[in-house]
């Protein structure tokens, strides 16, 4: 039966996802969520959570990180019913701005018609020309470029808590 503590499920090569995924555990609150990196997480890691986030880096010119890559055979196998999900992704718009973010679209269009995706996160402040993780108006979660604008993203995950501690409910 799945516990009511949030599942933060992330893929870090360089260990700016895995940072990003820390920050946001002590801005939820140790005792509310629980760290797990998808390199060895299972199909029942998953399902112990009604609140899940996801966080993956884009890699290369528009790729899904190596261990989410794996991990997808997971995520197919899964029933995400009655689950809510937020995910968050780090990109470069400045080196990849025809493919900011692709990691994260990637992911979204992975789990979008399995369960309800919250946390969206609005395009102000970024300079980017095309991104699979921008849909209609805003992105499918919350971007940070911590190459180019790492200095706003402390403030941006606290907007984006308080935004998750709305939609989780």
């Amino acid at each position: 039966m799945p516990d009511k503590k949030i599942g933060i499920f992330y893929g870090s090569s360089t260990g700016q996802t895995e940072m990003v995924a820390e920050k946001l555990q002590q801005m939820l609150g140790v005792e509310n969520a629980d760290l797990i990196n998808v390199d060895g997480a299972t199909k029942k890691d998953l399902e112990r959570y009604n609140y899940l986030i996801f966080g993956t880096p884009t890699w290369g010119v528009g790729e899904m990180q190596d261990d989410w890559e794996d991990f997808s055979e997971i995520l197919e196998k899964t029933d995400l019913k009655g689950k809510k999900i937020a995910l968050f992704g780090l990109g470069d718009q400045d080196t990849y701005p025809d493919s900011f973010a692709d990691g994260l679209g990637m992911l979204y269009n992975k789990i979008k018609d399995k369960t309800q995706v919250v946390g969206k996160w609005h395009k102000n402040g970024y300079v980017f020309h095309e991104s699979e993780a921008f849909h209609g108006n805003s992105f499918v979660g919350l971007i940070l470029d911590q190459e180019n604008q790492a200095a706003k993203t402390n403030e941006r995950l606290e907007k984006w808590v308080e935004i998750l501690r709305k939609e989780f409910i």
